[in-house]
């Protein structure tokens, strides 16, 4: 089985390939997608509107193909769930990872809370050639670190702490994290669907 992800998101891109390769799956890229605007005020609306984008501009290519698009993000439980569905751009469009960050980690510093809970959310949205439609989520959930921590991963790995695994996202091998992260999740239960 191949299908196109939809993102540009280079660490993205590469854990969607991997979680997919352990099923027998071949992650494919269309050089020519362009992202959409993301307006939908949930994950699986995001990653519906990406999926519907990456098929119809494949299919104006004369490629008919699966395809799938994930869209995912952090939430804070001392910031009332920021910052959610707007994870990427979370700081301004021209905000870093690291910055977005370092900002979380201030704000949750003033806000005075002690709750450290947070949970990493991920939905997938999975579109076949035929333009069958399933969606599949998952979460992981754990703390906000008070500090970054590690240089594996990509986004807020960094300072998502896995009490389970006594390490952030940022500090685990990514053949430990592809086992217990939303994304991993997700994809699992997609595949269920899908077998």
């Amino acid at each position: 089985m191949r299908l196109f992800a939809a993102t540009k998101n280079a660490g993205k891109l590469a854990e969607l390939e991997e979680l997919f390769s352990s099923y027998g799956v071949e992650v494919l890229t269309f050089s020519e997608y362009a992202d959409p605007e993301e307006t939908a005020d949930t994950y699986a609306g995001n990653a519906a509107i990406k999926a519907h984008a990456l098929h119809e501009q494949l299919s104006r290519a004369g490629i008919l193909a699966d395809v799938i698009a994930d869209d995912s993000g952090l939430e804070i439980a001392a910031l009332g769930g920021r910052p959610g569905v707007y994870s990427a751009r979370y700081g301004g469009p021209n905000a870093t990872w690291a910055q977005r960050r370092a900002s979380i980690l201030r704000e949750v510093a003033e806000s005075g809370s002690d709750d450290r809970g947070a949970r990493f959310v991920c939905a997938l949205c999975y579109i076949a050639a035929d333009g069958r439609e399933l969606l599949a989520e998952g979460t992981a959930e754990g703390e906000l670190s008070r500090d970054e921590r590690g240089q594996l991963g990509f986004g807020y790995d960094p300072i998502f702490y896995d009490p389970a695994e006594h390490a952030t996202f940022g500090e685990i091998s990514e053949v430990e994290k592809n086992k217990i992260s939303h994304r991993a999740k997700a994809v699992a239960r997609l595949m269920e669907m899908l077998r």
